[in-house]
């Protein structure tokens, strides 16, 4: 149901930053109960879509393209989810010993070794993102062997055993490098959205920290606070913007 009245807020059924009709009148319109249109307004107020406040009528906020914080750790995923045609191609797997900063990101002993993982991410045939993950070994090695044009790792990942349960994500700004130049076609300098992403077991074991660079114009992040709900979400940007 959530998804049906996305699709009309997508398709301006209900108008940019215009009202939805009442729940009773949704849920004769679909032929369902009062209350699965209001538990599907809640999923959507959950995910940025739409807004109320007691005694008002919900408001549509947009009609972006969103993607809940909870599933960020999969670009695949997020793309398909949005009808966007996913692609990745891996520039470099290395195994090597991890340094100093590096140890202390994933809390390993001294002479701990990482994975090193290096992955050019596109939508469509465009290139969006540049990827560079370390995992521990014991984890990396699961990803170690799989073709240079895999498009997700996560399933891999899911079923080499470790849990991935939380995630602390740091979104700032950073200057292309000479490897983010080659890769992304931009010149070095170009400034990128940068996403760092350190994801943990349940018991708080560090399993991979990633750093995320996005071309300008292409993706963007939204936060969405309310008194019940705070997430985060992805949305492809629109570059005229």
């Amino acid at each position: 149901m959530a998804a049906n009245i996305r699709a009309s807020i997508e398709s301006g059924g209900f108008g940019i930053d215009g009202r939805l009709p009442s729940e009773e009148r949704l849920a004769e319109e679909h032929g369902v109960s009062r209350g699965t249109i209001r538990a599907a307004l809640a999923l959507l107020r959950a995910n940025g879509v739409v807004t109320s406040r007691r005694g008002t009528r919900r408001v549509v906020l947009g009609t972006a393209r969103t993607q809940s914080f909870e599933e960020l750790l999969s670009f695949t995923a997020w793309a398909r989810a949005h009808g966007e045609d996913p692609g990745a191609r891996t520039l470099r797997v290395q195994r090597r010993p991890a340094s100093a900063v590096e140890r202390e990101r994933l809390q390993l002993e001294p002479d701990a070794e990482i994975v090193e993982v290096r992955r050019l991410r596109l939508l469509g045939r465009t290139p969006v993102m540049l990827e560079r993950t370390i995992y521990p070994a014991r984890i990396g090695e699961a990803i170690a062997g799989l073709p240079a044009e895999s498009l997700s790792h996560t399933a891999v990942l899911d079923a080499a055993g470790p849990v991935f349960a939380d995630s602390e994500h740091m979104i700032d700004v950073v200057a292309a490098d000479e490897i983010d130049a080659e890769a992304l076609g931009c010149a070095v300098g170009t400034g990128l959205l940068r996403e760092m992403r350190r994801t943990t077991d349940p018991s708080g074991v560090p399993l991979l920290w990633s750093e995320d660079r996005f071309l300008p114009g292409t993706v963007s992040f939204t936060v969405h606070n309310s008194a019940t709900v705070t997430a985060l979400a992805r949305r492809r940007a629109h570059p005229e913007v």
